[in-house]
């Protein structure tokens, strides 16, 4: 009983943080209109590899069964989550259309599926786009698509987080993280270990629950491009964008020059010459009495600065006899704030003249300054020079290789090939057609403006608040067994209502220590007068504090890596 009424006020209080009432909820409910979507047709668009999902997984998409391999974890799991071909649920765009789907949340997901011949841009434009649908939004996931590198040890039932990839691409969100990921594993010519290579500054993903085509081009002349709805959200160069950057710097610091011991480097110097004046007063006060300062004409000597509120009444249930005698609680007297002031006068302070504080002699040039030390560069023995790091290693395979704690994310229409054209083809075809449809759909769920409020959260709390605010906390408590600062961070809503709740909880703890404790009696009577007041006040500021912190938490950079255990990279 104690965690149902828990669970029961968490996802009350997560209610309320979102800003939607219960009647603005179910205005949400309404029959949509029926929006008339067009028939799918396959495409003719032509790459090296179009997926369309026409047919179930078959033999082309396999999902894997692997380990996952952690050594960051003691936990040992495999790959459980499931898949499935089918149409989407949430605003359908297109009669027949189906698409790649994630079927289980907080859950790891794998599949796989070679291409019909190994993939090679070596002085080509290489092409790689899909479309994402977030049916259920994404709270804290990945969306990413993985070009696996060629190789016979390319087993789609063993695809894991460790199977050896060329470029990994597309949305991930976890918290404050939202970034569209452009990722390419390239290998050192001279020691033959590969590397990271990760965009710098990239776009964010849009996370609602429409349909968004990412679309990748790398060029040949070492540029490339990232689209989101066939809109240019960023473009540059591979060799500038890249962090670490694809070729290493000439020179580096000699690991073998030491600092000299003599050497200095504060240009700064208390200078040694100087002495303390002979009336320098270290002692001197920092203020003194204003001698010169009179008594207003118009203060109140005889005038208490507060007074029993006069229009305080008794409790109801104040008994005198535990009570005792009920005193009114006491508020600023009125008289004082027409008045210089109430109550005894005293000579106001002022800055004292005299003040100089403790005395320290004044700094001057160092004489014997050499600089700020930095070691002598010498030629970085690891250095080499690759002019052409948009030419990838031959890829043979795509892969979702994803954690997420939402299920139902679509993927639908892939292409991936080196013809920028047939690309737009497929766009033009299928995603630029159901978005309108899915639009559509979407608008004639929502209330007039004229009939109900305005409604501020997503279609997912307006279909079901309370599975919403069920959802935050499961989302919240997954992740807090792994990581509680990325918890917090990826769902401040549930942390600010456990905050509002410890509060009161401290609150009533307080209130009944302070019945029982053993006052004298004329003090509890003013305690209890106070308290009432004060728990008015409290009540405001509590409400006030949740809203900043939320506000605060949500802003934090929530940071994770492609490796990290938590996050959406495994």
């Amino acid at each position: 009983m104690r965690y149902a009424f828990l669970t029961h006020a968490l996802c009350s209080s997560v209610l309320l943080l979102s800003g939607v009432s219960a009647e603005e909820a179910a205005a949400a409910e309404a029959s949509p209109a029926v929006v008339e979507k067009p028939a799918f047709s396959p495409t003719e668009v032509s790459g090296e590899f179009v997926e369309q999902f026409t047919a179930d997984l078959g033999e082309r998409w396999i999902p894997s069964k692997a380990k996952k391999d952690d050594p960051k974890s003691e936990e040992d799991w495999a790959y459980v989550g499931e898949w499935a071909v089918e149409e989407p649920t949430v605003f359908p765009g297109i009669e027949g259309d189906k698409g790649l789907v994630v079927k289980n949340p907080a859950a790891h997901h794998a599949i796989s599926a070679k291409f019909p011949k190994k993939l090679d841009n070596k002085g080509k434009t290489l092409v790689v786009q899909y479309e994402v649908k977030l049916q259920k939004g994404l709270e804290c996931g990945g969306a990413y698509m993985k070009l696996l590198q060629d190789n016979k040890k390319l087993h789609a039932e063993e695809f894991s987080n460790s199977s050896p990839y060329i470029v990994m691409f597309g949305p991930d969100k976890c918290g404050s993280t939202n970034k569209v990921h452009f990722i390419v594993r390239h290998k050192n010519p001279k020691t033959g270990e590969y590397e990271e290579k990760h965009l710098g500054g990239p776009p964010s993903a849009v996370v609602d629950d429409l349909t968004h085509v990412y679309t990748l081009i790398i060029k040949p002349d070492q540029t490339y491009e990232i689209k989101i709805d066939g809109n240019s959200s960023k473009s540059g160069s591979m060799l500038e964008d890249f962090i670490p950057a694809f070729n290493p710097d000439k020179e580096i610091d000699d690991p073998k020059d030491i600092k000299p011991e003599t050497w200095v480097e504060e240009a700064k110097i208390a200078d040694p010459d100087a002495t303390k004046p002979d009336d320098w007063d270290e002692d001197a006060p920092f203020d003194i009495i204003d001698e010169d300062a009179t008594k207003p004409d118009d203060w109140l000597d005889n005038e208490p600065q507060t007074i029993p509120d006069p229009e305080a009444e008794k409790p109801e249930d104040w008994d005198d006899e535990e009570d005792g005698d009920w005193i009114a609680p006491q508020v600023p007297n009125p008289k004082c704030a027409e008045v210089s002031g109430c109550g005894p006068w005293e000579k106001p302070t002022i800055k004292n003249p005299a003040f100089k504080g403790k005395w320290s002699a004044p700094y001057i040039d160092n004489p014997a300054y050499k600089g700020v030390w930095a070691p002598r560069k010498i030629k970085n023995p690891n250095y080499f020079e690759d002019k052409t790091p948009a030419n990838l290693e031959p890829m043979g395979a795509i892969g979702f290789e994803i954690w997420t704690m939402q299920s139902d994310i679509l993927f639908d229409n892939i292409y991936i090939g080196h013809s920028v054209e047939e690309a737009e083809k497929l766009k033009l075809a299928t995603y630029d057609i159901k978005v309108k449809s899915e639009q559509a759909a979407k608008d004639a769920l929502r209330p007039k403006k004229e009939d109900t409020p305005k409604l501020t959260a997503g279609s997912a709390f307006m279909e079901d608040p309370i599975g919403y605010a069920r959802n935050k906390i499961d989302i919240f408590t997954t992740i807090f067994k792994n990581d509680p600062m990325a918890a917090v961070k990826a769902v401040p809503e549930v942390t600010a209502v456990g905050v509002m709740l410890f509060g009161i909880l401290v609150s009533v703890l307080f209130a009944v220590v302070g019945i029982n404790s053993a006052v004298a009696v004329d003090k509890a009577k003013q305690a209890k007068a106070k308290g009432k007041e004060a728990a008015i006040t409290t009540k405001d500021k509590v409400a006030e504090a949740v809203t900043t912190g939320t506000e605060k938490v949500q802003s934090e950079v929530n940071k994770r890596t492609t490796r990290s255990t938590v996050t959406t990279e495994q």
